[in-house]
């Protein structure tokens, strides 16, 4: 992570813990408030508007949920998964029983 990402994430988590919205302009200002030197304007845009709307504590405290749904308990994933499958199998069996039924087949 280059210096510039590096301030701007710290300035981003000062905002974030005090309650303010994340803004380039108040991003900018804890920057140069610290004496951080060489951190160009794009990086605190970037970093607002990729945190825009966006609940940062939250963020922090999801980090390695993945976002998806949980993982299923043990034993029920698989027997869940199998009627599923069935259902499906008895489908396209019951497609070809009626092409079957009609007389005449592919090769006929």
């Amino acid at each position: 992570m280059s210096h510039a990402e590096l301030a701007a994430s710290y300035a981003a988590l000062i905002l974030a813990d005090d309650g303010v919205d994340i803004t380039a302009d108040k991003l900018q200002s804890l920057i140069k408030a610290a004496n951080v030197e060489d951190v160009e304007p794009i990086w605190t845009t970037l970093f607002a508007k990729a945190l825009e709307g966006k609940d940062v504590k939250d963020i922090l405290l999801n980090v390695g949920s993945g976002g998806g749904a949980a993982a299923p308990a043990a034993g029920t994933g698989a027997t869940a998964d199998a009627p599923q499958e069935e259902k499906v199998e008895e489908k396209e069996e019951e497609k070809e029983e009626s092409d079957e039924d009609m007389g005449f087949g592919l090769f006929d």
